[in-house]
């Protein structure tokens, strides 16, 4: 028995579930985007949910803020989480113990650290009576709205404290396992601290730094919880939009649901295959 079969004969009980759950439940998913749903009696395929969501307002809002929110969080998570991973890979007292803090939420729920986010800003939360018990404003009310708010503040906030460690952990393994000998290399020849940074340092670091940021966007884009915990009414991020479109009494909105449920799963998927077609000129290159 050859190796290619041997692994294939391990793996087939984890792709076959994988296959069922995944890939049936994305079929269905594309059938019924399609208007295709035998139990309410459409059984003849067409496009309309999708252009019911395209010329919706609504849609377009959610779109928007659900593009907003995941290139926001995923731009300020991987900026910080770098800058982050340059000052943990020095050498200084206390070093292990700073680096155990900046790991430790990684195994905090993102449920817990959103009811955090909500109890700290929240205009009737602890920063806001602080605020007004130390007479920087009149009532816990007027504390700035981060929360419900029409910019998604505290589900930005809540993200970037959440995939900061994420991607920190992953850029700072990285780092080590490149040293530092490339830069003073670049040092010893003229070169300054940031143009070291800029011209040796992050193009090295850059595909890893890349594709923690593609599973950081793929996942705020896509995730429902947030959204549905910090968000406004409306526009609602579309995965919030969806779910109630999905359960809404009316079964004939269910094919409106689906079809922006394809829209996530497929930006998700570009937003992949963007990568990996970066990834693999990077190592002809």
């Amino acid at each position: 028995m050859s190796d290619r079969l041997k692994i294939a004969l391990l793996l087939a009980p984890a792709l076959t579930v994988i296959g069922v759950l995944f890939f049936g439940g994305l079929a269905v998913g594309v059938m019924r985007s399609f208007n295709y749903m035998p139990v309410i009696e459409l059984t003849e395929p067409n496009l309309d949910a999708y252009a019911a969501i395209l010329k919706s307002e609504e849609f377009l809002l959610s779109f928007l803020l659900s593009l907003h929110i995941s290139v926001t969080s995923t731009v300020l998570s991987a900026t910080i989480a770098v800058g982050a991973a340059l000052l943990l890979r020095r050498t200084f007292p206390g070093r292990a113990l700073i680096n155990f803090l900046f790991q430790i939420n990684l195994t905090v729920p993102h449920l817990v650290g959103a009811i955090g986010i909500l109890y700290l800003f929240s205009q009737s939360g602890s920063f806001a009576r602080i605020a007004a018990e130390s007479g920087l404003i009149e009532r816990p009310g007027d504390f700035p709205a981060l929360i419900y708010d029409p910019y998604a503040i505290g589900i930005i906030l809540q993200y970037v404290w959440k995939e900061v460690p994420f991607i920190g952990v992953i850029v700072l393994a990285n780092m080590q396992s490149i040293g530092q000998d490339y830069e003073a290399v670049a040092r010893s020849l003229g070169a300054s601290r940031w143009q070291g940074f800029r011209h040796v340092l992050l193009p090295m670091i850059f595909p890893g730094v890349l594709s923690a940021s593609v599973i950081v966007f793929a996942f705020t884009f896509g995730a429902y919880e947030m959204p549905a915990l910090l968000g406004q009414t409306f526009p609602a991020a579309m995965p919030v939009l969806a779910y109630r479109k999905y359960t809404d009494v009316d079964l004939a909105a269910r094919p409106e649901a689906m079809a922006m449920a394809v829209v996530i799963a497929v930006l998700s998927a570009l937003m992949i295959w963007v990568y990996m077609r970066y990834a693999r000129r990077g190592v002809r290159k």
